[in-house]
């Protein structure tokens, strides 16, 4: 009997090690990604070591591993979707036997912890430190600064305790509530962090649909459109007198592009925008009906550490394949339309010349987004992958009518965002279709009433 309790306790010890392996190894490679990230927009200063150079390295390195956690946010939910697959397809296999329930909760608990971390201790650190210059009459140096931001994050924190004390006796003042208030680890943390849940779902339902009408543009910048219903030749010539470095790029791109990306990979590309933009809204549209209908459709967190019962997708391993692309795509377009904002463009980061504060906004912005991307999906029906940890507890995934209206504000929004996109397209390639274009271009700022040449190259009448 002992013996097969000293068995057991070496298989959990044995088990524990393991995960926390996994766990290094991943994280390891989500930071040395980050890292690389960082410095490619980081601006570059001199190799002189002084107090300055020290306070970046170390806030550059807390950004790292802010943006490493953002990274395992984005893949956490995809991550446990194609591991319960796995373990469905694969229930015997040895080599699949470390990816099991243990492993895949413990991963949604790190994540949530270490965003907790980066978001209200590292991040605000990271922003002060960088502000510091120590109190006025003390030694200047690192010590100085260290205590005047410590100092700082403590007036922060009564700050924002203050306001979530005054905002939970305003909402709740039943007894129980009121006894809650001065709990802080049970009620506090996960209140503060589902009120910022909240947020960054409510960023991500702006920002979402702002990226994926976005997306579009982008792609046509990048790509090469065909070249059909359009003379090459005349479109580089009128270009060629009125913009000599765009002539130049056009031209560049036209004559080293190949057929087949000229008449072929940009419209394959819009049809894939197109075709992903319409199924998250056909997903969302139908996710409104099974509220209406069922209640177990409403978003829940869930405590079972069984992975690998049951497939949470109808066609198996295909849609699971598909919600997954579908996350990715939302979060890149999120991150799209975040920076396409007025109010965040100042946020942009530029290659090799962005500020460490600028850097820091950025990080945050991320760390917000991807932690609610995970909420997102299950709020907006993507995925009926119940949300584990903490991630299950935030109070206002129970609330119907919220539930309700952010699907129906994502799917109207963005409805009306590609109707305006396409309308707007459609009616630009009308006036390129039958020539009117060239009539805009020779009524252009560019081409006035001055003798010059115009597109066909001959002198204008005054």
């Amino acid at each position: 009997m002992e013996e097969d309790d000293v068995t057991i306790r070496e298989q959990n010890f044995h088990s524990q090690v393991r995960e926390y392996i996994i766990c290094f190894l991943l994280f390891a490679v989500l930071y040395i990604v980050s890292y690389c990230i960082i410095t490619r927009y980081k601006r570059k200063s001199d190799d002189h070591e002084d107090e300055d150079a020290v306070v970046n390295r170390i806030s550059l390195y807390l950004c790292t591993f802010t943006l490493a956690v953002s990274g395992g946010a984005v893949f956490l939910l995809p991550f446990s979707i194609i591991s319960n697959e796995i373990l469905l397809s694969f229930p015997k296999n040895y080599y699949i036997q470390w990816l099991n329930g243990s492993l895949i909760h413990g991963l949604w608990n790190l994540v949530s912890l270490f965003s907790n971390l980066c978001l209200f201790v590292l991040m605000p650190f990271a922003y002060f430190f960088l502000e510091s210059e120590g109190f006025a009459g003390s030694k200047k140096g690192i010590k100085a600064r260290i205590l005047e931001t410590f100092v700082m994050l403590f007036l922060l924190a009564l700050l924002i305790l203050g306001i979530v004390w005054v905002a939970s006796a305003l909402i709740d003042n039943d007894a129980g509530s009121m006894e809650s208030l001065y709990d802080l680890w049970e009620f506090y943390l996960p209140y503060l962090y589902s009120c910022i849940s909240l947020m960054g779902g409510l960023l991500l339902l702006m920002c979402t649909p702002v990226g994926l009408s976005r997306m579009f543009t982008i792609m046509g910048q990048l790509l090469v459109k065909p070249t059909i219903l359009e003379d090459l030749d005349e479109q580089i010539y009128c270009i060629h007198l009125q913009e000599e470095a765009l002539q130049r790029r056009l031209n560049e791109r036209r004559k080293k592009a190949s057929g087949w990306e000229k008449n072929l990979l940009y419209p394959i590309v819009m049809l894939i925008l197109l075709a992903g933009t319409t199924l998250s809204v056909i997903m969302v549209a139908l996710n409104i009906l099974y509220l209406l209908v069922d209640e177990t459709a409403m978003p829940k967190g869930s405590t079972d550490r069984g992975i690998g019962n049951t497939s949470l997708s109808t066609f198996g391993v295909a849609q699971a394949v598909l919600e997954i692309i579908l996350m990715f795509y939302l979060m890149v377009s999120s991150v799209v339309g975040f920076y396409s904002l007025r109010v965040f463009e100042g946020l942009t980061p530029s290659k090799d010349d962005t500020t460490m504060t600028t850097i820091i906004g950025c990080c945050v912005s991320i760390l917000v987004l991807s932690s609610a991307l995970p909420v997102m999906s299950r709020t907006l029906g993507i995925t009926r992958f119940d949300l584990l940890g903490d991630f299950g507890r935030f109070n206002w995934l129970g609330n119907f009518y919220i539930v309700l209206s952010y699907n129906l504000l994502f799917a109207v929004v963005t409805t009306l965002s590609l109707i305006r996109k396409f309308t707007s397209a459609v009616r630009e390639e009308l006036l390129k279709a039958l020539g009117l274009d060239k009539l805009q271009l020779s009524n252009s700022p560019s081409d006035p009433e001055s003798g010059k040449l115009s597109a066909n190259g001959h002198q204008k009448t005054l």
